[in-house]
């Protein structure tokens, strides 16, 4: 068995982490730079930089602050939020990420998957997904964009397979219902769209506990799990998942600690 990767999201809001329940009531946590900086020292696999107003404020993601994180870190980083154009991608790149992602432009114009794979390898081309369970579809969830304020119509199983078409190299599928909530992932989400792509899906949204990490990787066939409250707020440290991970038998990479 591959790996599973321990991926910690930075979701930033003017200029600092911040974190919702169902993308509502937010609270800031600290400053970006710091906390990545942390979460590195201390074994994250990889870390996700989301520029979670960009879109909605109409601006650019805030490459200031990427190229400061990116200073701070050597493992892969993926940036999201604001991307607007192939050329936004490759500046994002050129600031020091590693992936971009790409979530309600996607949805709008789905060439931009495409182009992006095109220009700069697929491996480097995210699709983030936010689902909301909803049985009038037919794999019995939603897509929706903006935040979560608006649905689509499209199926997110559907979604799935057509943007992995297009060039999206990795899938990060994020549970509305279960976001924030810190009580478990949507393992039947993850693993009805683990089974029917052929690239790596991250489990995200509701992680609380470290049996919430081994529930998605063994029963949701999720190949990483995005983390954000359960290690925000200090319940858990890093090397604590994996350790428990470790324990119960999921290959996991040692966590460190970098010296001074």
């Amino acid at each position: 068995m591959l790996q599973k990767r321990i991926i910690v999201c930075l979701d930033v809001r003017d200029g600092q982490v911040t974190k919702g329940i169902k993308f509502k009531d937010n609270v800031d946590i600290g400053d970006p730079v710091e906390l990545a900086r942390r979460y590195y020292e201390t074994g994250a696999d990889e870390l996700v930089f989301y520029d979670i107003t960009a879109s909605a404020e109409k601006r650019g993601i805030m490459l200031d602050v990427v190229r400061s994180v990116a200073a701070e870190i050597f493992i892969p980083f993926s940036v999201g939020g604001g991307i607007g154009s192939v050329e936004d991608m490759r500046a994002v790149l050129l600031a020091g990420a590693e992936k971009v992602s790409v979530n309600s432009l996607a949805v709008r114009s789905p060439e931009i998957i495409t182009a992006g794979a095109e220009r700069f390898g697929r491996q480097c081309i995210v699709l983030g997904m936010d689902a909301l369970a909803d049985r009038a579809m037919p794999s019995g969830y939603r897509v929706v964009i903006n935040g979560g304020r608006t649905s689509t119509e499209l199926d997110a199983l559907e979604w799935a397979r057509r943007a992995v078409d297009l060039g999206a190299g990795e899938i990060v599928l994020n549970s509305i219902d279960a976001d924030g909530t810190r009580e478990g992932y949507e393992c039947n989400l993850t693993r009805i769209v683990s089974e029917a792509v052929g690239v790596p899906v991250v489990a995200s949204g509701g992680a609380g506990r470290p049996e919430h990490l081994l529930e998605v990787f063994r029963e949701g066939r999720a190949d990483a799990a995005l983390v954000a409250s359960m290690v925000h707020y200090g319940d858990y440290t890093v090397p604590e998942i994996k350790g428990y991970l470790a324990e119960q038998g999921i290959p996991v990479r040692p966590s460190f600690v970098e010296p001074c």
